[in-house]
């Protein structure tokens, strides 16, 4: 649970993803197009990826990947994300971390 917050606050938007998930694709695309360069953390290149799946679970992540944290609080998984940007509060909340 700390290496997880602890690298959800080193930067202003940060993702945990697995590198062959597609949602976590397309998520990582989606901030790309907004022109935000987020921390990709690949949880499933890390020996202690197993115990980071499990804490983003008890925070509160409904799928472990994509765990996206904007300003080191837990967005969500991908139904939150794409749900904040169709409502137009994702670009909002990613103003101060744009290229």
């Amino acid at each position: 649970m700390d290496k997880v917050m602890g690298l959800a606050s080193e930067k202003g938007v940060v993702i945990f993803s697995k590198s062959s998930c597609c949602l976590c694709y397309a998520v990582k695309i989606l901030f790309q197009e907004i022109g935000v360069d987020p921390l990709v953390y690949e949880i499933d290149q890390d020996p202690e990826g197993r115990e980071m799946e499990r804490a983003l679970t008890r925070l509160g992540c409904n799928a472990p990947v994509p765990a996206v944290f904007i300003g080191g609080k837990l967005m969500g998984s991908t139904n939150e994300v794409m749900s904040l940007h169709l409502s137009g509060s994702l670009i909002q909340m990613l103003k101060p971390y744009k290229n």
